[in-house]
């Protein structure tokens, strides 16, 4: 496990209109593969938007999502990725696309694609957003590699509550995180509106960000 806040650790915030384009390029790359799933599958949480838009993208209608937790807080991952939901529709004899945010140490895709093959889809194939180097699991289709940790727009509130836990009342260290944060591009204001909403935080000293 690493700690979030060692001085390596550095972080990415794409936006929005980003992550849609990186997603409309990665529509067109599945397309001229010639793959064309019957379903796709995303993985949530971070799976969710993806899918979403790739579904619009790529017009294909049927989707469905399965919920494997590998991630316990920031840059600490379990032993082993915990199947929590399983599918809600049969996938016999399907070609899957499985979509996820990114694929870190790649355990969360291969548990994906052994649990839906034995399920009985007959060919599956991987896409993320991003794409960490050490990953053992390398996606068929990803288009950024990375070393940071990314703070993609639905978990904004999820990491400043994470980073917030893990170092409880050391005031100097949160804001070191924080500052880090600002510069990768996450808005200072967005920042200290978030932690207005967390109870345990409102007597953080957001003047100092």
């Amino acid at each position: 496990m690493t700690n979030p806040t060692n001085t390596t650790t550095t972080y990415e915030v794409p936006t929005w209109n980003q992550i849609y384009r990186m997603l409309l390029r990665q529509s067109k790359k599945i397309q001229r593969s010639l793959y064309k799933p019957d379903l796709i599958i995303g993985i949530t949480n971070g799976g969710t938007v993806p899918t979403r838009i790739l579904t619009d993208l790529l017009q294909i209608p049927q989707t469905t999502t399965i919920n494997i937790k590998s991630y316990t807080n920031i840059n600490q991952l379990n032993t082993r990725p915990m199947l929590k939901q399983h599918l809600s529709i049969p996938i016999n004899d399907k070609k899957i696309l499985i979509v996820d945010d990114i694929s870190d140490s790649g355990q969360t895709l291969k548990t994906a694609k052994h649990h839906l093959i034995e399920k009985g889809a007959t060919e599956t194939k991987t896409a993320t957003l991003y794409t960490k180097p050490v990953t053992k699991t390398r996606p068929d289709f990803t288009e950024k590699i990375t070393h940071h940790w990314i703070v993609f727009p639905w978990e904004i509130k999820e990491t400043i509550q994470n980073i917030l836990q893990q170092q409880k009342d050391k005031q100097t260290t949160i804001n070191t995180e924080f500052a880090k944060l600002i510069k990768a591009g996450l808005p200072k204001h967005l920042i200290k509106q978030i932690i207005k909403t967390i109870p345990d935080a409102q007597q953080l000293d957001t003047t100092l960000l």
